[in-house]
C-alpha cells in the first residue's frame, strides 16, 4: 500500500485502537487507510512522532466565530486558526453572533459562503431557535443544520432573542419532527434579570455583584424546566455550558429514565473559579459565571465518572473595548478559549488529576462526533477522516502562554500567563498540516459538515 502520509512513533490514543500505544498512521486521500506496527510502502510524506501521542482532532462543539457581520469581534479566518493551533480540526458554530445569525435559510448560505472561504478546519452550523422562527426550522434542517440553539434568557444580542416556554415547546415538537436537537442556554430569565436589576439601580455593579446576580438555581431551574419540555415533545435535548454539578446530575437524572438529554461544560469553569473571575475581570466574565470551588471540583467528578460526557469552549470573543470598564454588567459576557481547550484539559486532568487520555479524547472529540453525527469526526481508525493532534505532555511540554501565542483577533484570554504541561506540536486536518511549530501552514480547506441522517448518540 501507498501513502500520502505516514505518522511513526506516536502514542495513538482513539477509538478503534484500544489502550494508547505506539503504532504508525497510515493516510490515503484525506482518510486512515492503516494503523500499525511499521507500516511499509511508499509515502509522500513522513513525520516523525517518537515521543508524542496523536490524539484524534478536538471537534469543538460550541464556539462563536461571529461571521458574516461581526468579524471584528472574530472570523472565520482568526477563529479557525486558533482552533487549529489548539488542535482542533472541527468545530459546530453558533447561530449568534453573526449577523444576521442563522436563523433562515437565507442566513446559512451565506454563513457557509464566508466559512468556505476562509475556514482552515471543517465547520459545521448550528441554526436558531427564536421568537417567530419556528417556520423557518425546516429550510435550515434541509441545508444541514445539526440542531438549533435557543436562549431560556436574554442573549445579549438584540437579534437573537430569547424564547419564552411556549416558543421553546412549539420549537422542540417542530424539531423533534425533522430529528433534530434543540440546544439550550439553560438560565432562569425572571431570576437574572430582575436580580440585576436590582444591583444596577443600587450602583452595585462590580464583579462580585454581577456573580450574585446569576446564582445556581437560576440554573437549575432552567435546566430542569428545558428537561420537562423535551421529554413532554419527544425532542432531543443538549444543555451547554453547564456550570454546576448539580446541573449534570439533573441532566443525568432524566437521561437515566430514558429522556434524550446530554449537556456540556467549558475548560473555564473546570479551572477557574468566582474569586479568578474578581481577579481577572472581565476577561474571565462569562453566563452562567464562574462559580466557587466545590462546584468545579463536581464537575471534574462527573467528567471522571462519565455523568458529564463533553467539554466545549464556548468560544466567544470581544473586542477588548467591551470587555473593559469598572460596570460588570456592561461588560461582553464571553471567554475566549478554543485554542486552549485541550492543552488546558490535558494538564489539569491528565496531569494533575489522573484522567486517561482517552477520557479526554472521548470528551472533546469522540462523543461529539457521535452526539451531533459528524461524519467521518472524532476517531482514530481506517475509514476516518485523517485529523489529529499530535501533543507533546509534561516536563518536556512545559510552557507558559503569552498573548502573542494567542491566534484570536483579539489576543486577551483568562488563560494568559498560565503554565501548561501539555503543547500542540502539530495538527492534521483531513491528512494535510494546517498548524506546525507555532504557525498556520498552508491555505483555508475547511468544509461545511452536514450530519449524518442515522439515529442520534444519546449518551
Amino acid at each position: 500500500m501507498s501513502f500520502d502520509l505516514v505518522i511513526r512513533g506516536a502514542v495513538v490514543v482513539g477509538a478503534g485502537v484500544g489502550a494508547p500505544s505506539r503504532v504508525d498512521v497510515g493516510v490515503a486521500d484525506g482518510l486512515i487507510a492503516a494503523l500499525g506496527a511499521e507500516l511499509s510502502g511508499p509515502a509522500t510524506e513522513e513525520v516523525d512522532a517518537d515521543g508524542l501521542y496523536l490524539l484524534p482532532g478536538v471537534v469543538d462543539g460550541h464556539v462563536h466565530m461571529n461571521e458574516p457581520g461581526r468579524t471584528a469581534w472574530e472570523g472565520f479566518d482568526t477563529g479557525t486558526r486558533a482552533l487549529a493551533a489548539g488542535g482542533a480540526t472541527a468545530a459546530i458554530d453558533m447561530p449568534l453572533n453573526a449577523h444576521p445569525p442563522t436563523v433562515t435559510g437565507a442566513a446559512f448560505d451565506e454563513k457557509r459562503r464566508c466559512l468556505e472561504l476562509r475556514a482552515f478546519v471543517d465547520v459545521a452550523l448550528w441554526g436558531g431557535l427564536v421568537p417567530d422562527g419556528i417556520d423557518a426550522m425546516h429550510e435550515l434542517a434541509a441545508r444541514g443544520v445539526v440542531g438549533f440553539k435557543a436562549f431560556m434568557c436574554s442573549s445579549g444580542i438584540d437579534d437573537f432573542p430569547g424564547v419564552d416556554d411556549l416558543t421553546l415547546y412549539e420549537g422542540m415538537c417542530r424539531a423533534a419532527s425533522v430529528g433534530l436537537p434543540i440546544a439550550v442556554h439553560a438560565e432562569s430569565e425572571a431570576i437574572t434579570a430582575g436580580l440585576a436589576q436590582r444591583a444596577r439601580a443600587a450602583g452595585r455593579t462590580a464583579m462580585r455583584d454581577f456573580l450574585a446576580s446569576r446564582p445556581v438555581v437560576a440554573e437549575l431551574e432552567a435546566i430542569a424546566r428545558a428537561i420537562t419540555l423535551a421529554e413532554e415533545s419527544g425532542c432531543s435535548l443538549h444543555v451547554v455550558h453547564v456550570s454546576t454539578g448539580r446541573g449534570v446530575a439533573l441532566v443525568a437524572a432524566a437521561r437515566a429514565r430514558g429522556v434524550d438529554v446530554s449537556c456540556e461544560t467549558c475548560p473555564h469553569y473546570l479551572v477557574l473559579t468566582d474569586e479568578d473571575a474578581e481577579v481577572l475581570g472581565n476577561v474571565a466574565k462569562c453566563a452562567p459565571p464562574l462559580r466557587p470551588r466545590e462546584e468545579s471540583e463536581a464537575l471534574w467528578q462527573a467528567l471522571a465518572d462519565g455523568t458529564l460526557p463533553m467539554v466545549a469552549s464556548d468560544h466567544s470573543p470581544a473586542p477588548g473595548a467591551l470587555k473593559s470598564g469598572d460596570d460588570a454588567f456592561a461588560a461582553w459576557g464571553g471567554i475566549s478559549g478554543c485554542q486552549t481547550m485541550l492543552p488546558l484539559l490535558l494538564s489539569e486532568g491528565t496531569g494533575a488529576r489522573g484522567l486517561s487520555l482517552e477520557l479526554i479524547a472521548a470528551a472533546t472529540s469522540g462523543y461529539v462526533a457521535r452526539r451531533f453525527r459528524l461524519p467521518g469526526k472524532g476517531r482514530v481508525e481506517p475509514g476516518a477522516d485523517a485529523d489529529f493532534a499530535l501533543v507533546a505532555l509534561g516536563a518536556s511540554a512545559s510552557e507558559e502562554l503569552s498573548a502573542m501565542d494567542l491566534h484570536y483577533r483579539h489576543r486577551h484570554s483568562p488563560f494568559v500567563g498560565r503554565r501548561f504541561a501539555a503543547r500542540v506540536v502539530r495538527t492534521f486536518a483531513r491528512g494535510r498540516t494546517v498548524f506546525a511549530d507555532g504557525r498556520i501552514v498552508g491555505r483555508p480547506a475547511g468544509r461545511l459538515l452536514i450530519p449524518t441522517t442515522t439515529e442520534m448518540e444519546s449518551r
